[in-house]
């Protein structure tokens, strides 16, 4: 259960006594936005997968791939690109690209001509599958971001990029 702190701002009582006595000064925030960060993140994963259970019980990173996929226009993408769009692996983006295969979602078709290169394509059947996503998506993140306004909502998603891109230049 959270609490408030004298600022006005949630904090978990529990991960603040654990951190405190796991930090050598004391300062136990970036130890406990660590932790806000892992539980709104599994949070988000959480509901995710509960959308999708009911629709083929896609993993979040196919289903990532299947919505860049649903905008990657008629000629498709190289899976290399949707690879780097999604921040994964060309092996990894190939693996999740095998089970939208497997589910009659995405297909891979020649690059018209690069023959050496292989593009992803959505099929019709991942399309309606994206179509029957949306509105309950919208509805999803419409009640997990209830109470936000737009400047909070832009700042959440900075900071999280910010966090993101500081993990990055750790290697």
């Amino acid at each position: 259960m959270n609490h408030v702190d004298n600022e006005g701002r949630l904090y978990a009582p529990a991960v603040r006594a654990a951190m405190v006595h796991f930090t050598h000064d004391g300062d136990t925030l970036p130890f406990e936005s660590a932790a806000a960060l892992r539980t709104a993140a599994n949070a988000v994963e959480r509901l995710r997968a509960r959308g999708s259970e009911s629709r083929g019980g896609l993993s979040s990173g196919a289903l990532d791939l299947l919505i860049r996929l649903s905008v990657a226009g008629a000629e498709g993408i190289a899976i290399g690109d949707l690879a780097t769009s999604a921040g994964v692996s060309p092996r990894n983006a190939t693996g999740l690209l095998d089970t939208l295969e497997r589910d009659g979602l995405a297909a891979r078709q020649p690059h018209e001509s690069d023959r050496r290169s292989v593009r992803a394509k959505i099929t019709p059947t991942g399309g309606q599958w994206v179509d029957a996503f949306r509105r309950p998506s919208e509805v999803a993140m419409g009640a997990l971001f209830r109470g936000f306004d737009a400047d909070e909502l832009a700042l959440l998603r900075h900071l999280c990029l910010k966090v993101a891109a500081n993990a990055d230049t750790l290697g």
